[in-house]
C-alpha cells in the first residue's frame, strides 16, 4: 500500500527544511525575525556544544534538527553519533555541534523540539512493534498527529519500526459508519467506491459485527477495519475471513493487550496513540567552555 509521500531521502530533507523555516519563523517573530537574547553574543564568536540524551530512546529527526540550524549558520558542522531509527542510552552524547555560538543558542530550543517529539514517536511505536513480534500484525498509525507535523510524525513511525496508515483524506479511502449510512449500506458504499476512487492507495471499510464483516468480504472488500470487537469476536472475523481480505484492528488497543489481539491472526493494529499521547524524550544541549 504505497502513499502520495514517498518519504525519500530527498523528500524527507525538503520536509525538513519547511518545517525548520516555519518554526524558527514562529520563534523569532516572522522571517526577518531576531533572536533578543541571543544578540548579546558577539556576532563573531564560535562555540562547540554537544546534544545529551537523559533517558534511553529511539532517535528520530536527525534531519529536522540539521535543517534548523544550518538555516542560521550553514557552515554549522554536526557529527551524529546516533542515526535515525538507532537506539540511545541515558546520558549518552549524541550530537557534536560547531557553529556560531548566536546561531547555535537561537536554534537550540527548536531544534530540540523536533528530535525531542519525533523521537518519542519513534520510541513509542518501537515499543509497540516489540510487542507484537513474532507475529503477523503490523503496527499501524492514525490520522491523529499533531497540526503541520503529520508527515514529520508518520515518518517517526516508520523510525521505530511501524508502518504508516494514509496520509491524509486524499491519498486513500476509508469507510466509516456515517459514511456507510449516508451511502445507503456497505454494499453500495462500497461499489461507489470502486467506480469513484480509482486513484486511491487502497479502500478500507469498517465493520463493527460479524453480519457486517460477510456482507463486506460478499461485496468484494479487500481491507476491513474491525472496530472495538472483544477478542473474541476478533477470532472469529478472522475464522471468516479466510484471508480473503487485509484484517485491521481499531479502538480500544492497549500496550498490555497487545500481545492478545494480535495472536488472534489479524494483520493490523491501527493506533492512535503512537503520534496522539507521546511524551517527550529528555534531550539537553550544552555548550564546550572553550572557543573554537
Amino acid at each position: 500500500m504505497s502513499t502520495l509521500f514517498d518519504f525519500s531521502e530527498q523528500a524527507i530533507q525538503n520536509l525538513a527544511k519547511i518545517d525548520a523555516s516555519r518554526a524558527l519563523a514562529e520563534d523569532l517573530g516572522g522571517v526577518d525575525g531576531h533572536d533578543l537574547t541571543a544578540g548579546l553574543i558577539n556576532a563573531n564568536h564560535k562555540a562547540k556544544a554537544q546534544v545529551l540524551a537523559r533517558e534511553s530512546a529511539v532517535i528520530c529527526g536527525v534531519t529536522w534538527v540539521e535543517a534548523t540550524l544550518h538555516q542560521l549558520d550553514p557552515t554549522a558542522q554536526l557529527k551524529w553519533n546516533v542515526r535515525d531509527g538507532q537506539r540511545c542510552e541515558a546520558n549518552q552524547v549524541i550530537l557534536h555541534i560547531e557553529g556560531s555560538a548566536q546561531s547555535l543558542l537561537t536554534a537550540e530550543r527548536t531544534a530540540l523540539n523536533f528530535l525531542q517529539l519525533l523521537s518519542a514517536v519513534a520510541t513509542k511505536t518501537a515499543l509497540h512493534v516489540d510487542a507484537v513480534r513474532g507475529t503477523k500484525a503490523h503496527i499501524v498509525d492514525t490520522r491523529k498527529t499533531l497540526p503541520g507535523l503529520r508527515l514529520a510524525q508518520k515518518y517517526a513511525v516508520r523510525m521505530g519500526g511501524g508502518v504508516n496508515h494514509r496520509i491524509g483524506l486524499y491519498d486513500a479511502v476509508l469507510i466509516k459508519e456515517n459514511h456507510i449510512a449516508a451511502a445507503g449500506g456497505i454494499t453500495q458504499v462500497l461499489a461507489q467506491a470502486a467506480k469513484v476512487a480509482l486513484h486511491a492507495s487502497f479502500i478500507e471499510i469498517e465493520v463493527e459485527t460479524l453480519a457486517q464483516l460477510e456482507e463486506a468480504l460478499a461485496a468484494g472488500a479487500q481491507m476491513v477495519l474491525l472496530d472495538n470487537m472483544d477478542v473474541p469476536t476478533l477470532q472469529k472475523a478472522v475464522a471468516i475471513n479466510q484471508g480473503r481480505a487485509i484484517l485491521e484492528i481499531s479502538g480500544g488497543v492497549t500496550l498490555e493487550g497487545l500481545r492478545t489481539l494480535a495472536n488472534t491472526g489479524v494483520d493490523r493494529i491501527s493506533i492512535g496513540a503512537l503520534t496522539k499521547d507521546v511524551k517527550a524524550i529528555d534531550f539537553s544541549m550544552r555548550f564546550e567552555s572553550q572557543n573554537v
